[in-house]
């Protein structure tokens, strides 16, 4: 037997079937098309579940299940998508509406940093354990949250944004409105505005650093470029990454010290540095966590399904419910 899942971006529309083992057997994907109705997009993930089992020579009467990982405020329990800012979903029935266009098909909707962590929970990083959290470190810092195999969202479906406590009072401006959220010091795009801040300090004292050689290589300051610089020895760049890896680890103690998982999954560009930003943070999470060593801790670890983690998660959604 099969499940399907649809991760829906504002970007594309990826989908998958997935296997009894949680493998991808066939994946394809489309532009979403976020200008357009609702309707007219989910028409268009119908037809890209038709056309994945196609593919794969599978029957949708073979599919137990069809689950989505949707960006907003999703209710599982009713199948609305409450909200969405970069879709036209409003209080839209998504659920109901993809079933129609696949014979009446139970369709399962999950917010999509949910549906990417309850993927890494059941076949990725934290496979194995009953409670864990996903951080996501993109454009934005997402969160999931999975206790004993169900997602946590909260009472009204939109918990888990960890990426939005405050961690600097009165700090930078985040794109929710309020002020020093962990997700304007610890995502990509901070991490990129604090290279720009050290490039343009660097330039004013009249200080050399490599993050010019870097920024000319790539042609623009990226995710990559403070800590490409870093390698190379260069001071400035040392400055930018210690900084960024403090706002990172002040988080990440936080989500420790309230859910105590006993897994974190680290997801997103930032994530690429791989083992090397796990040992560089490791240590001080550990030395400021509620307790110290006196017990075992949160052990930090890289997402392994990459891309596949909001597929795989929106597949077994309904395991989770």
């Amino acid at each position: 037997m099969y499940r399907i899942g649809v991760d829906l971006g504002g970007t594309n529309i990826a989908a998958g079937l997935v296997d009894e083992t949680y493998t991808i057997v066939c994946k394809k994907s489309i532009p979403t098309g976020a200008e357009r109705s609702s309707e007219a997009i989910v028409t268009d993930m119908a037809s890209l579940c038709r056309a994945v089992l196609a593919e794969a020579g599978v029957s949708l009467a073979d599919v137990i299940s069809v689950g989505v990982a949707t960006p907003g405020a999703a209710n599982h329990d009713t199948g609305v998508v409450e909200y969405a800012n970069n879709l036209p979903f409003r209080k839209f029935p998504l659920a109901d509406a993809l079933s129609a266009h696949l014979d009446g098909k139970k369709v399962y909707i999950e917010n999509d940093a949910n549906a990417a962590a309850l993927g890494e929970a059941i076949a990725g990083a934290a496979k194995g354990t009953a409670k864990s959290v996903m951080i996501t470190l993109g454009t934005g810092v997402g969160g999931g949250i999975v206790i004993d195999g169900k997602v946590y969202s909260g009472f009204n479906y939109a918990g888990g944004e960890l990426g939005h406590m405050v961690i600097e009072h009165g700090g930078v401006p985040c794109s929710c409105g309020r002020l020093g959220c962990w997700e304007a010091y610890s995502s990509a795009t901070a991490l990129i505005r604090m290279t720009k801040e050290k490039l343009a300090e660097c330039e004013e004292q009249g200080r050399r650093t490599l993050l010019n050689d870097y920024c000319s290589q790539d042609g623009r300051v990226t995710g990559r470029t403070a800590f490409d610089a870093m390698r190379a020895g260069d001071e400035a760049a040392k400055e930018v990454v210690k900084k960024y890896l403090s706002y990172l680890e002040t988080g990440l103690v936080n989500i420790v010290n309230i859910f105590q998982p006993e897994v974190i999954s680290l997801g997103g560009g930032v994530s690429g540095e791989g083992q090397s930003l796990i040992d560089a943070i490791t240590p001080e999470i550990h030395r400021q966590r509620y307790g110290g060593d006196l017990f075992v801790g949160t052990e930090i670890r890289i997402a392994t399904l990459k891309n596949d983690a909001g597929i795989i998660g929106a597949a077994v959604l309904g395991m989770a419910f």
